[in-house]
């Protein structure tokens, strides 16, 4: 018996991280994701309720587990609600996994938070995974179940190509993000230039060195995520002083915490380009953030999960190795 047939038909289910991209993705499969309640008592404890036949069903839950904390616990009550609804599989679609830096143990006596939220998505009953740009690929490792990690670069990609840089200069803010970094240049016919951040002290400020041409031409900073915009910002300042034309910046996780938006608000950057895979509130919009959806991507994902079909065709531009 076809497999499709036997685990019935799809059923798509949001947190309230991301209702926005959810609606999306809905859209794009022709899948309302309203169909549970979720609420909290007096107390702040969270409720969960499927109000959809889940029995025999293809769930797909959509929840990225950014801050606060009780996302990632949501995202759990509704993969446990599916589960003893009697649902056939259940995925989660988590466009951004937090604690992803959280990956190893770089200190003594630290928790290892990666591996923790993973084993805790496992044990709620999940069957399968697919996000988006881990902060370290061996995050796919920590899983028990498979995992499909897709890439941001096309959608990103795609709208830089666009613009038709004549003299394009990829850029990665710092050695960790040199790979991703490269694999965009490929991908844009660009040339690659790298930063490297020192410390000469205690206390002292950085020390940045650009490794790589860029005086006179357009460089594009890239990287997984955006959190304080610290290392992205000085990074500009630097590109700038060195004869740098315009500089764009990209990542695919807008966190935007602390002072980040200031920063690049006050920082001579032509375009910050980011991901809805964060729900990015009002407050935090600047005049020159750009937001570029990856709902289509998910939802061909959650398309050919269900068919049964190949997912790796999505991985337009993978990692360069």
């Amino acid at each position: 018996m076809d497999d499709t047939f036997r685990r019935g038909p799809l059923l798509l289910l949001a947190g309230r991280s991301n209702r926005p991209l959810a609606g999306e993705i809905g859209e794009i499969i022709g899948k309302s994701p309203d169909g549970a309640t979720i609420r909290q008592f007096a107390d702040e404890e969270i409720f969960v309720r499927i109000d959809r036949n889940a029995r025999g069903r293809d769930v797909f839950i959509v929840q990225s587990t950014n801050a606060p904390a009780e996302n990632i616990l949501e995202l759990l009550l509704l993969i446990d609600a599916a589960k003893r609804a009697s649902a056939a599989r259940v995925t989660a679609v988590i466009p951004y996994f937090g604690y992803g830096r959280q990956d190893r143990k770089d200190q003594p006596r630290v928790a290892i938070g990666a591996k923790l939220v993973a084993n805790l998505i496992v044990a709620a009953g999940a069957d399968r995974v697919v996000s988006i740009d881990f902060h370290q690929h061996q995050i796919q490792g920590f899983f028990d179940i498979p995992v499909d990690h897709l890439y941001a670069a096309p959608v990103i990609t795609k709208y830089f190509r666009a613009k038709d840089f004549d003299e394009l200069v990829v850029v990665a803010p710092d050695v960790g993000s040199a790979k991703m970094a490269r694999g965009f240049s490929k991908r844009l016919g660009a040339t690659f230039a790298i930063i490297d951040k020192r410390r000469p002290g205690a206390n002292q400020s950085e020390v940045l060195n650009v490794v790589g041409e860029v005086e006179g031409r357009t460089c594009l900073l890239v990287d997984d995520m955006v959190d304080t915009a610290g290392t992205l910002s000085n990074a500009v300042y630097a590109l700038k002083e060195r004869g740098a034309d315009d500089v764009y910046a990209a990542a695919t996780h807008a966190l935007f915490s602390g002072e980040a938006v200031q920063r690049l608000k006050d920082a001579p950057l032509e375009e910050m380009v980011v991901t809805n895979t964060i729900l990015i509130p009002e407050e935090k919009h600047f005049s020159n953030l750009r937001i570029l959806s990856v709902a289509d991507l998910l939802a061909k994902a959650i398309d050919h999960i269900h068919s049964n079909e190949s997912v790796s065709q999505l991985f337009e531009m993978l990692p360069d190795d």
